[in-house]
């Protein structure tokens, strides 16, 4: 194939790719914006294997097919509520991967130049292994997270502020050592001490944050990744994988950006651990909330579902890990037949994952036009009869109004407290993932229907 020939691929991949992206930003056209990104990469492949005359096209493919179907078999198996997990693996490999090939890029004998380009080569290697190695770690670290295997409280170290800052010293004098060096002997070893740092940085970056931003944390990962292929594709002179890797970086970067402004956090302080914000006290991880709770029934909340005109249902984490999106989907339908309206409210965080929340309800076949978001829908919680929170705690915990030295302290929340009465279905009285206790179970307006979120939704379907 021709070098003009495979560049119009290139080309016609990328425009499926931005196709790609602008369809994932709605719901609706979500299915057509996956389908343009398979076809893309499938293009991108095809025309990379036709054009590159690798060694061995039988080795390729044999890769490829062990690959695809690893993923095709981890992807089939895989529930909604470990999806935050699977995406922060891959980011994982795509920092390995940039990492593999930053080091065979810069042992690769054919791939030696001298004078200007071997300083710009060289500043590529070392840019693309800095940023895989973080986004390696950083990945693993947020898949232990979000798994359960490490704790979800930050990780504080004494002088943390200070190690980033040796850190980073420590591989921009490596890369000065490394830019400068004459031979391959000489310049492997401040290769390989800064892929060393920026391992343990990655690590270190992760564990630092709470729970209550690993979604912002997965966002920032995505873009990280997208860095990391880019930084590849100019080791490999690859304008496709140039181009492919700076649209996921500078989207991912843009969706870490708005998810900070929607919980009221700044984006370098995330990233940082929190550096240049005010330390909570140390009890702002344990607020006592005063009064009791009052439980209530499957009965007595169809009562109250019934009786109302208006009702807003607040999905979480709890109803994914329930499996009960689609009973709440029937419940729903089963109180607009009675003429209530009934719509569903999202925060911007809900989940462990940026949208996680939006795709679960579409696996149900919730209409699109009942789905809102945090900033539609607060303003009617206060004219709203009734308010079902599914399985969600920081999202609708007022301790971020209402506590200054809270850890979740200024995080824009749905203010469903405002509500005539609020319904909390829960296993138990346990914190969420931010570790804060939730004054909302306490209000007088609040009442509790313990138990599996799937089993509660049925019962209540049952006595509707």
């Amino acid at each position: 194939m021709s070098s003009g020939i495979v560049s119009a691929a290139y080309i016609a991949a990328s425009i499926l790719f931005i196709l790609s992206l602008g369809g994932l930003s709605n719901q609706e056209s979500a299915r057509r914006g996956n389908l343009f990104g398979i076809a893309g990469m499938a293009l991108a492949i095809g025309a990379t294997l036709i054009g590159g005359t690798p060694v061995s096209y039988g080795l390729v493919i044999a890769l490829m097919a062990v690959g695809g179907a690893a993923g095709g078999f981890v992807a089939a198996r895989v529930e909604m509520t470990d999806m935050p997990q699977l995406v922060a693996m891959l980011h994982s490999f795509v920092g390995l991967a940039a990492v593999l090939v930053g080091f065979a890029s810069y042992l690769e004998p054919a791939g030696h130049f001298v004078g200007v380009e071997k300083t710009i080569h060289d500043v590529e290697i070392f840019i693309g292994i800095l940023i895989g190695a973080i986004t390696l770690t950083g990945s693993v670290a947020a898949f232990g997270k979000l798994q359960g295997i490490l704790t979800s409280r930050p990780v504080l170290i004494p002088g943390r502020h200070l190690l980033n800052l040796i850190i980073a010293a420590a591989c921009a004098w490596l890369g000065y050592c490394f830019v400068g060096a004459d031979s391959i002997n000489g310049g492997i070893w401040p290769l390989l001490a800064m892929t060393t740092l920026a391992l343990i940085f990655g690590v270190h970056m992760v564990l630092a944050i709470g729970g209550a931003d690993m979604p912002v944390v997965i966002s920032m990962l995505n873009s990280y990744s997208g860095w990391a292929a880019a930084a590849t594709g100019f080791m490999l002179a690859n304008d496709l994988l140039i181009v492919t890797g700076a649209l996921v970086g500078s989207s991912g970067a843009i969706l870490s950006y708005i998810m900070c402004r929607a919980m009221n956090r700044r984006f370098i302080s995330v990233i940082l651990g929190g550096f240049g914000t005010p330390k909570a006290s140390s009890g702002a991880g344990a607020i006592e909330a005063g009064g009791e709770t009052v439980a209530v029934s499957a009965n007595e909340t169809a009562d109250l579902l019934t009786s109302a005109k208006t009702v807003v249902i607040v999905p979480g984490y709890g109803m994914a890990v329930a499996h009960a999106q689609h009973l709440v989907s029937e419940l729903v339908d089963a109180l607009k037949t009675r003429g209530v309206s009934a719509r569903f409210a999202i925060h911007p965080v809900a989940g462990r994952m940026p949208g996680h929340m939006n795709v679960l309800l579409a696996e149900a076949k919730v209409p699109y036009d009942s789905v809102l978001e945090m900033d539609e829908i607060n303003e009617d919680f206060p004219t709203t009869d009734v308010v079902l929170v599914i399985g969600a705690n920081d999202i609708v915990n007022p301790a971020a109004q209402e506590v200054p030295d809270s850890p979740i302290a200024g995080m824009p929340v749905l203010e469903v407290w405002k509500a005539a009465t609020t319904i909390v279905l829960k296993r138990s009285m346990a914190t969420g993932y931010a570790g804060v206790d939730n004054p909302l179970f306490y209000r007088e307006n609040t009442r509790m229907l313990f138990g599996d979120a799937k089993q509660s939704i049925s019962e209540v379907l049952s006595a509707l």
